[in-house]
């Protein structure tokens, strides 16, 4: 991927070549933070938990180890070309980076979108071989989304390493939840090489009732969490919100350099329709959108950046969803659709309700909210039926979210005993 990003904030540089990590890791313990890391303008940089080699690589050495990841599982090194402009270089996949460093990997685990992330939301995932290894893939989505005890039975570690994007309807920190109850359960430990959250600067959103827990909730915290995802494993964990209370033998790999406030801009797309940092920083906003008859901006190249329907025609923006890959079937497809569009608006530090309550304001056919399943889908998404219920009575957003602030608050005292970074 060249010329990936230009940095004018936070670089992510390891200014040792992949191999040389490699062969360092045999003959030099000594290295400071594992891996030589270079500023950038500001005098800030960020390695990742992958990139924290000399914290796990030994632990690894000589046991049998099984590797939950997705495409975003990389180990990076990115080279400056000028003060603000630099190169992505020499990637490798987590999972090629044990192997290249003498660690037995026996099983690699998939979760939504599959190994590869090309997958549709919500389209099944099937198990399979990873044709570069020859290593069995276990899919965690689906009609298997918790390990069984079969499929764990051969390894002795589980290696977690997916990048996560800080809403709580983003299914990797549920796939997390049953990596660590399944590693409890049989007696695995779990290592969690860290990644940044993009939307780790703030804390927003209803906090989710118990009656509304699924596969895109399973824990009462609000839409917006402010962690990251080992953080969140550690809460996870010392809460006992595993089956019955258990604990898993967790350990968290750090990241180096990192705080709440630092932007970070992923390497890799983390789903087939997260194309971009503004799409990532807008998405726990405009994902409220799904449980509606609203598109998302499936089927564009801006995904999550723009909404639109047939039924919005006195908005002033239109396009037109066709399939394409990892939204074959998007909603409205091959039909006009009226919106607005919000690939030019700031950097948000909140969750936007704005965009919701204007597309249910003008929309001319009823109903607005969808069905999932037998729930409608609003509520499922934000964890309880009273932000619904607070649209249709015509609340402002201001409004809306004074009703959250206890609940936020009592949340944040929970999150502050996990938290790894200022």
């Amino acid at each position: 991927m060249k010329n990936f990003v230009k940095y004018t904030s936070i670089a992510l540089l390891l200014s040792i070549p992949l191999f040389t990590i490699a062969q360092t890791f045999e003959q030099n313990s000594q290295i400071k933070n594992n891996a030589e890391l270079l500023n950038n303008d500001n005098g800030l940089s960020i390695g990742l938990g992958a990139e924290n080699v000399m914290q796990y690589l030994p632990q690894l050495k000589g046991k049998k180890v099984g590797v939950v990841s997705n495409q975003t599982g990389i180990v990076r090194k990115i080279l400056k070309k000028s003060p603000s402009d630099y190169e992505y270089k020499n990637t490798i996949h987590i999972v090629d980076f044990l192997i290249d460093n003498g660690i037995n990997v026996t099983k690699i685990y998939s979760p939504e979108h599959g190994f590869r992330g090309d997958v549709d939301a919500g389209a099944k995932v099937k198990s399979g071989v990873d044709t570069k290894t020859n290593l069995p893939i276990i899919s965690l989505y689906g009609d298997n989304k918790k390990p069984k005890a079969n499929q764990i039975s051969d390894v002795d570690v589980l290696v977690f390493d997916m990048q996560d994007v800080g809403a709580r309807f983003y299914t990797y920190i549920s796939t997390l939840h049953y990596v660590l109850e399944a590693a409890a359960e049989n007696g695995k430990k779990v290592i969690v090489l860290d990644r940044p959250n993009p939307n780790g600067h703030y804390v927003d959103g209803p906090v989710m009732k118990n009656e509304y827990k699924s596969f895109v909730g399973m824990h009462n915290v609000p839409i917006v969490y402010g962690m990251t995802i080992g953080e969140y494993a550690q809460m996870i964990n010392g809460e006992g919100w595993l089956a019955n209370g258990i604990k898993a033998d967790l350990e968290i790999i750090p990241l180096i350099n990192y705080t709440h406030q630092s932007k970070y801009n992923l390497p890799v797309k983390p789903s087939p329709n997260l194309p971009n940092a503004h799409a990532i920083n807008l998405y726990p906003s405009t994902c409220l959108f799904e449980g509606t008859n609203v598109n998302e901006g499936r089927g564009t190249d801006i995904q999550f950046q723009i909404y639109g329907s047939p039924f919005l025609k006195n908005m002033p923006f239109q396009y037109t969803p066709i399939s394409k890959p990892g939204a074959t079937s998007p909603k409205f497809k091959d039909e006009v659709c009226y919106g607005e569009d919000l690939s030019d608006v700031p950097y948000q530090s909140s969750i936007n309700l704005k965009w919701l309550i204007n597309a249910y304001k003008n929309n001319t056919k009823q109903p607005f909210w969808t069905m999932n399943g037998k729930k409608l889908w609003i509520d499922q998404l934000s964890g309880t039926d009273e932000l619904r219920k607070q649209i249709e009575a015509g609340l402002s957003e201001e409004e809306i979210k004074a009703t959250w602030q206890k609940d936020l608050e009592a949340f944040k005292k929970i999150r502050a005993k996990y938290l790894i970074y200022n």
